[in-house]
């Protein structure tokens, strides 16, 4: 599991995905970020939510800019612990983007805390807790939203074709053409499915996919390439922008642990 302990006051976080849950217990200043269509705010005490697959954004809700500790919980492990706790089955997420729980987010800090003494084990039991927690008040079934545009069949077979020739990409015409339809109607069906049109996904996939790449040991330059960005400095750029540090910080992060 990922940890993040950062203050911004410029950083601006362009609209992401991510494939893990995310937990941000804010400590000082505050965050605003997009989730959906609604501008939300999380302060000191407060816990930003997001769901796996879930745009959102991130930038500074007040001059001073925000610290959080965050960390990055796997999918599978949220709903084994749902199954253990609320005994929810399938598929389990958050119903609300901030949760104002003193107590929850001195229990995301304690991660963080037992993480950085090497304590796995005061560390496991604390994110479980937390977990549970929140779980219980503001946990739930969540099933993807069905889009309402006809084409939703159509921005699933245009996803799948950008995964599998991500690094070398149709136009939208060319992509539009080889499902035959118009680029308009699968600009606004993609938008409908996915909460951000096709370019702006494609780049998302590419950073989960270059973070992917890095945690298996790939070189920051050989990862750009292998997902489709022209050199190491714009995937900097990209990663940066969703990830929060640099791909070669990310991965000698990792590898420091």
């Amino acid at each position: 599991m990922d940890l993040l302990h950062a203050h911004y006051v410029r950083k601006s976080f362009s609209r992401h995905t991510h494939e893990s849950f995310v937990f941000a217990a804010i400590t000082e200043g505050v965050e605003a970020f997009h989730y959906g269509s609604d501008l939300v705010y999380a302060g000191p005490g407060q816990i930003a939510l997001v769901n796996p697959d879930t745009p959102h954004t991130g930038h500074a809700g007040v001059p001073e800019g925000w610290t959080y500790r965050t960390i990055y919980p796997d999918a599978e492990l949220i709903r084994s612990i749902a199954e253990d706790t609320i005994a929810l089955r399938g598929g389990v997420g958050f119903t609300d983007p901030v949760v104002d729980d003193p107590y929850a987010a001195q229990l995301v800090i304690g991660v963080h805390r037992a993480a950085e003494e090497g304590n796995a084990l005061a560390a496991d039991s604390l994110l479980r807790l937390v977990t549970a927690r929140m779980l219980r008040s503001h946990g739930g079934r969540v099933t993807p939203l069905t889009p309402l545009a006809a084409g939703a069949r159509d921005a699933a077979r245009a996803r799948a074709v950008l995964l599998e020739r991500m690094a070398d990409p149709p136009t939208l015409e060319q992509l539009a053409a080889e499902l035959d339809t118009s680029p308009f109607a699968l600009l606004r069906a993609f938008r409908a499915a996915y909460g951000m049109p096709p370019h702006t996904w494609l780049t998302d996939a590419r950073v989960r996919r270059a973070r992917r790449l890095l945690d298996a040991g790939t070189p920051p330059a050989e990862a750009a390439v292998a997902v489709g960005f022209t050199d190491q400095p714009h995937l900097n750029r990209h990663f940066t922008r969703s990830v929060g540090v640099p791909p070669g910080a990310y991965q000698r992060a990792r590898g420091a642990r």
